[in-house]
């Protein structure tokens, strides 16, 4: 019995592991709930066509906002900030919506958003790397 128990935990690691490739894709696919992005976290290749799969589970509505490079929401997403926009998409809840965009040519770390009232402070924050 222990054997199988131990047989299990290696294959369902192995599998867990084989589904992370680690490396940069163009093609994400994010699930929103109420209120986080699952993963919160995206590695992307510089200049390429990225597209993005959202299943939104939640309740309310959300956005996936990028901010443009060397800047940040802050504590809330605000009138102040829409300039700082990189790429934006607003997804009713219960939708599922695909959406392409090309990936800034810098790499470093881009702050990803939800900028709906409340949903930032709510911890609705991800992380796009461009990397090269």
């Amino acid at each position: 019995m222990k054997k199988t128990i131990y047989l299990f935990i290696i294959l369902l690691s192995l599998a867990l592991s084989a589904c992370q490739s680690g490396g940069p894709s163009t093609k994400l696919n994010v699930e929103m709930t109420d209120f986080a992005f699952t993963p919160n976290h995206f590695t992307v290749p510089a200049g390429e066509e990225i597209t993005v799969n959202i299943a939104h589970h939640g309740i309310v509505v959300h956005e996936f906002i990028i901010m443009k490079p060397g800047t940040t929401a802050g504590e809330n997403f605000d009138e102040e900030d829409k300039p700082n926009v990189y790429t934006i998409v607003e997804v009713p809840p219960g939708h599922s919506q695909t959406f392409t965009f090309t990936a800034p040519n810098h790499a470093g770390d881009y702050q990803i958003v939800c900028g709906i009232v409340g949903h930032l402070e709510s911890g609705m924050i991800a992380t796009l790397t461009v990397v090269e």
